[in-house]
């Protein structure tokens, strides 16, 4: 069975600026997602210092 995945919605990372798509495990929080991974998320500090 294919799925359709090119018409996901998609966001670009604060830190890494990489874009990343929908997941269903972010279903009920997509509009609060900002990073793209947990590696992301970790060093958002650390971006914003350069």
């Amino acid at each position: 069975m294919a799925h359709k995945k090119n018409n996901l919605p998609s966001k670009i990372c604060l830190v890494c600026a990489r874009p990343f798509s929908w997941r269903k495990k972010w279903a009920k929080e997509w509009d609060a997602v900002k990073y793209c991974s947990e590696k992301c998320r970790r060093n958002k500090n650390h971006a914003a210092r350069n």
